[in-house]
Protein backbone atom coordinates (compact mmCIF):
# COMPACT_ATOMS: atom_id res chain seq x y z
CA UNK A 1 0.00 0.00 0.00
CA UNK A 2 1.30 3.47 -1.04
CA UNK A 3 2.14 6.05 1.84
CA UNK A 4 -0.35 8.41 -0.71
CA UNK A 5 -3.03 5.87 0.04
CA UNK A 6 -2.37 4.85 4.27
CA UNK A 7 -2.58 9.07 4.57
CA UNK A 8 -5.56 9.69 2.62
CA UNK A 9 -7.31 6.35 4.04
CA UNK A 10 -6.71 7.31 8.22
CA UNK A 11 -7.67 10.77 7.17
CA UNK A 12 -11.01 9.09 6.04
CA UNK A 13 -10.88 6.91 8.96
CA UNK A 14 -10.93 10.10 11.36
CA UNK A 15 -13.72 11.62 9.58
CA UNK A 16 -16.03 8.63 10.31
CA UNK A 17 -14.66 8.11 13.95
CA UNK A 18 -13.53 4.94 12.74
CA UNK A 19 -11.00 3.93 15.47
CA UNK A 20 -7.28 3.18 14.87
CA UNK A 21 -7.51 -0.77 14.30
CA UNK A 22 -10.25 0.32 11.65
CA UNK A 23 -9.17 -0.97 7.93
CA UNK A 24 -11.82 0.96 5.65
CA UNK A 25 -9.97 -0.26 2.75
CA UNK A 26 -11.76 -3.75 1.54
CA UNK A 27 -15.21 -1.98 2.05
CA UNK A 28 -14.27 1.52 0.30
CA UNK A 29 -13.18 -1.42 -2.70
CA UNK A 30 -16.29 -3.41 -2.53
CA UNK A 31 -18.44 -0.18 -2.22
CA UNK A 32 -16.64 2.38 -4.37
CA UNK A 33 -15.51 0.44 -7.20
CA UNK A 34 -16.37 -2.17 -9.61
CA UNK A 35 -13.71 -5.05 -10.42
CA UNK A 36 -9.84 -5.03 -9.55
CA UNK A 37 -8.48 -1.57 -8.36
CA UNK A 38 -4.90 -0.08 -8.34
CA UNK A 39 -3.53 2.51 -5.56
CA UNK A 40 -3.19 4.88 -7.90
CA UNK A 41 -7.12 4.55 -8.44
CA UNK A 42 -8.09 4.61 -4.92
CA UNK A 43 -6.04 7.16 -4.34
CA UNK A 44 -7.70 9.26 -7.28
CA UNK A 45 -11.18 8.75 -6.10
CA UNK A 46 -10.20 9.75 -2.16
CA UNK A 47 -8.05 12.63 -3.20
CA UNK A 48 -11.24 14.03 -4.82
CA UNK A 49 -13.95 12.70 -2.02
CA UNK A 50 -11.30 14.79 0.57
CA UNK A 51 -11.77 17.73 -1.85
CA UNK A 52 -15.39 17.89 -2.39
CA UNK A 53 -16.40 16.64 1.66
CA UNK A 54 -18.11 13.75 0.18
CA UNK A 55 -18.84 9.82 1.61
CA UNK A 56 -17.63 7.08 -0.69
CA UNK A 57 -19.06 4.66 1.93
CA UNK A 58 -22.57 5.89 1.06
CA UNK A 59 -21.65 5.75 -2.62
CA UNK A 60 -22.23 9.72 -2.79
CA UNK A 61 -19.27 9.57 -4.72
CA UNK A 62 -17.86 6.31 -6.62
CA UNK A 63 -15.86 5.96 -9.60
CA UNK A 64 -15.58 4.16 -12.76
CA UNK A 65 -12.33 2.70 -14.32
CA UNK A 66 -11.32 4.23 -17.53
CA UNK A 67 -9.43 3.15 -20.24
CA UNK A 68 -6.27 4.80 -19.44
CA UNK A 69 -5.95 3.19 -16.42
CA UNK A 70 -7.41 6.52 -14.79
CA UNK A 71 -10.69 7.14 -13.13
CA UNK A 72 -14.32 8.84 -13.53
CA UNK A 73 -14.63 10.16 -10.28
CA UNK A 74 -18.94 9.91 -10.36
CA UNK A 75 -21.22 11.92 -7.95
CA UNK A 76 -24.73 11.19 -7.59
CA UNK A 77 -27.77 13.72 -7.49
CA UNK A 78 -27.56 13.59 -3.24
CA UNK A 79 -24.45 14.08 -3.88
CA UNK A 80 -23.94 17.27 -5.88
CA UNK A 81 -27.12 18.31 -3.96
CA UNK A 82 -25.29 18.61 -0.44
CA UNK A 83 -22.13 19.96 -1.82
CA UNK A 84 -24.74 22.61 -3.24
CA UNK A 85 -26.21 22.99 -0.23
CA UNK A 86 -23.34 23.21 1.67
CA UNK A 87 -21.75 26.17 -0.39
CA UNK A 88 -21.44 29.09 2.26
CA UNK A 89 -22.88 31.29 -1.03
CA UNK A 90 -25.65 29.49 -1.63
CA UNK A 91 -28.73 31.50 -1.72
CA UNK A 92 -31.22 29.51 -3.41
CA UNK A 93 -32.20 27.86 -6.46
CA UNK A 94 -35.52 27.82 -8.75
CA UNK A 95 -36.57 25.80 -11.91
CA UNK A 96 -37.93 27.14 -15.59
CA UNK A 97 -39.32 24.03 -17.32
CA UNK A 98 -41.25 22.71 -20.37
CA UNK A 99 -41.27 19.55 -22.75
CA UNK A 100 -38.17 20.89 -24.57
CA UNK A 101 -35.78 22.48 -21.99
CA UNK A 102 -35.06 22.74 -18.34
CA UNK A 103 -33.43 26.02 -17.10
CA UNK A 104 -31.54 26.51 -13.71
CA UNK A 105 -31.52 29.21 -11.78
CA UNK A 106 -29.05 29.48 -8.81
CA UNK A 107 -28.66 32.61 -6.75
CA UNK A 108 -25.38 33.67 -4.83
CA UNK A 109 -25.10 35.62 -1.57
CA UNK A 110 -21.96 37.65 -3.01
CA UNK A 111 -23.78 38.06 -6.48
CA UNK A 112 -25.96 40.66 -7.75
CA UNK A 113 -26.97 38.65 -10.41
CA UNK A 114 -28.15 34.91 -10.85
CA UNK A 115 -26.70 32.09 -12.89
CA UNK A 116 -28.53 30.69 -15.01
CA UNK A 117 -28.23 27.55 -17.36
CA UNK A 118 -30.14 25.91 -19.75
CA UNK A 119 -29.99 22.06 -20.88
CA UNK A 120 -32.41 21.11 -23.60
CA UNK A 121 -34.24 17.52 -24.18
CA UNK A 122 -33.24 17.06 -28.05
CA UNK A 123 -29.62 17.30 -26.67
CA UNK A 124 -29.03 14.92 -23.83
CA UNK A 125 -32.35 12.27 -23.81
CA UNK A 126 -30.98 8.86 -24.48
CA UNK A 127 -33.20 5.77 -25.43
CA UNK A 128 -32.95 3.70 -22.52
CA UNK A 129 -32.93 3.76 -18.32
CA UNK A 130 -33.82 6.98 -16.86
CA UNK A 131 -33.72 8.92 -19.74
CA UNK A 132 -36.93 6.65 -21.24
CA UNK A 133 -38.58 6.44 -18.22
CA UNK A 134 -38.02 9.63 -16.16
CA UNK A 135 -36.94 12.34 -18.82
CA UNK A 136 -38.08 15.36 -17.40
CA UNK A 137 -36.43 14.72 -13.68
CA UNK A 138 -32.95 13.52 -15.89
CA UNK A 139 -33.50 17.00 -17.63
CA UNK A 140 -33.92 18.53 -14.35
CA UNK A 141 -30.93 16.92 -12.59
CA UNK A 142 -28.33 17.40 -15.58
CA UNK A 143 -29.55 21.49 -15.52
CA UNK A 144 -29.19 21.65 -11.78
CA UNK A 145 -25.71 20.08 -12.19
CA UNK A 146 -23.90 21.79 -15.30
CA UNK A 147 -25.71 25.37 -13.33
CA UNK A 148 -23.80 24.36 -9.90
CA UNK A 149 -20.45 23.94 -11.71
CA UNK A 150 -20.25 27.37 -13.09
CA UNK A 151 -22.00 28.72 -9.82
CA UNK A 152 -19.20 27.28 -7.85
CA UNK A 153 -16.43 26.52 -9.73
CA UNK A 154 -17.36 22.19 -9.09
CA UNK A 155 -14.45 20.64 -11.04
CA UNK A 156 -13.00 16.73 -12.08
CA UNK A 157 -16.51 15.25 -10.61
CA UNK A 158 -19.16 13.75 -13.32
CA UNK A 159 -22.90 12.89 -12.49
CA UNK A 160 -23.71 9.16 -13.83
CA UNK A 161 -25.12 9.99 -16.87
CA UNK A 162 -21.81 12.00 -18.05
CA UNK A 163 -19.72 8.80 -16.81
CA UNK A 164 -21.46 6.62 -19.13
CA UNK A 165 -21.14 8.98 -21.82
CA UNK A 166 -17.30 8.91 -21.09
CA UNK A 167 -17.13 5.07 -20.49
CA UNK A 168 -18.80 5.05 -24.39
CA UNK A 169 -16.55 7.51 -25.83
CA UNK A 170 -18.89 10.38 -26.29
CA UNK A 171 -17.18 12.36 -24.05
CA UNK A 172 -13.85 12.94 -23.04
CA UNK A 173 -12.72 12.73 -19.47
CA UNK A 174 -9.96 14.77 -17.06
CA UNK A 175 -7.20 11.97 -16.40
CA UNK A 176 -6.44 13.48 -12.96
CA UNK A 177 -4.57 9.70 -11.73
CA UNK A 178 -1.66 10.88 -12.46
CA UNK A 179 -1.87 14.69 -10.45
CA UNK A 180 -4.04 13.57 -8.17
CA UNK A 181 -1.35 10.73 -6.57
CA UNK A 182 1.38 12.91 -6.52
CA UNK A 183 -0.13 15.60 -4.50
CA UNK A 184 -1.28 13.04 -2.13
CA UNK A 185 2.22 12.04 -1.44
CA UNK A 186 3.64 15.08 -1.36
CA UNK A 187 1.12 17.03 0.24
CA UNK A 188 2.55 19.14 3.01
CA UNK A 189 2.03 20.03 6.74
CA UNK A 190 -0.65 23.10 6.47
CA UNK A 191 -2.34 22.57 2.91
CA UNK A 192 -5.47 22.39 4.52
CA UNK A 193 -5.31 25.63 6.24
CA UNK A 194 -3.99 26.99 2.82
CA UNK A 195 -7.14 25.48 0.90
CA UNK A 196 -9.33 26.83 3.37
CA UNK A 197 -7.91 30.42 2.61
CA UNK A 198 -7.71 30.39 -1.53
CA UNK A 199 -9.24 27.36 -2.93
CA UNK A 200 -12.80 29.65 -3.22
CA UNK A 201 -11.08 32.68 -3.93
CA UNK A 202 -9.08 31.16 -6.79
CA UNK A 203 -12.39 29.24 -8.19
CA UNK A 204 -14.41 33.26 -8.27
CA UNK A 205 -11.22 34.20 -10.13
CA UNK A 206 -11.03 31.46 -12.67
CA UNK A 207 -14.65 32.30 -13.42
CA UNK A 208 -13.27 35.43 -14.87
CA UNK A 209 -10.85 33.82 -17.13
CA UNK A 210 -6.88 33.03 -16.93
CA UNK A 211 -5.82 36.10 -16.26
CA UNK A 212 -8.24 37.09 -13.13
CA UNK A 213 -7.18 33.42 -12.30
CA UNK A 214 -3.13 34.11 -12.76
CA UNK A 215 -3.57 36.93 -10.57
CA UNK A 216 -5.28 35.23 -7.88
CA UNK A 217 -2.66 32.55 -7.52
CA UNK A 218 -0.12 35.48 -7.82
CA UNK A 219 -1.37 36.80 -4.91
CA UNK A 220 -1.03 34.12 -2.54
CA UNK A 221 2.79 33.66 -1.29
CA UNK A 222 5.08 31.65 -2.91
CA UNK A 223 6.32 28.85 -1.23
CA UNK A 224 5.81 24.78 -0.89
CA UNK A 225 2.10 24.95 -0.09
CA UNK A 226 1.32 27.15 -3.07
CA UNK A 227 3.09 24.46 -5.25
CA UNK A 228 1.30 21.76 -3.57
CA UNK A 229 -2.08 23.66 -3.86
CA UNK A 230 -1.06 24.02 -7.52
CA UNK A 231 -0.51 20.72 -8.22
CA UNK A 232 -3.92 19.34 -6.31
CA UNK A 233 -5.86 22.19 -7.87
CA UNK A 234 -4.40 23.45 -10.84
CA UNK A 235 -5.97 21.31 -13.73
CA UNK A 236 -9.67 21.90 -12.60
CA UNK A 237 -9.29 25.58 -11.90
CA UNK A 238 -7.65 25.93 -14.70
CA UNK A 239 -10.96 23.92 -16.57
CA UNK A 240 -13.02 26.45 -15.01
CA UNK A 241 -11.26 29.16 -16.18
CA UNK A 242 -10.98 28.12 -20.01
CA UNK A 243 -15.05 28.24 -19.57
CA UNK A 244 -15.27 31.75 -18.12
CA UNK A 245 -18.50 33.12 -17.64
CA UNK A 246 -20.32 35.52 -20.30
CA UNK A 247 -22.80 37.15 -17.71
CA UNK A 248 -24.95 39.62 -19.72
CA UNK A 249 -24.88 42.82 -17.78
CA UNK A 250 -28.69 43.14 -17.18
CA UNK A 251 -29.90 39.83 -17.42
CA UNK A 252 -27.31 37.41 -15.49
CA UNK A 253 -28.13 34.98 -18.13
CA UNK A 254 -24.92 32.77 -19.14
CA UNK A 255 -23.47 33.11 -23.07
CA UNK A 256 -23.60 29.67 -24.32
Amino acid sequence: MSNALVNLTGKLADRFGMGPESDPLPILKATAFKGPVTDAQMVSLLVVAHQYGLNPFTREIYAFPDKNNGIVPVVGVDGWSRIINENPQFDGMDFEQNEESCTCIIYRKDRKHPIKVTEYMAECKRDAGPWRSHPRRMLRHKAMIQCARLAFGFGGIYEPDEAERILDGDVPVFKSTKAATVAAQNEPEGLEDFEKAYLELMQKAAENGLEALEKAFNSAPASKLRTAFWIKHGSSLKEIASQALLIDAETGEIAQ
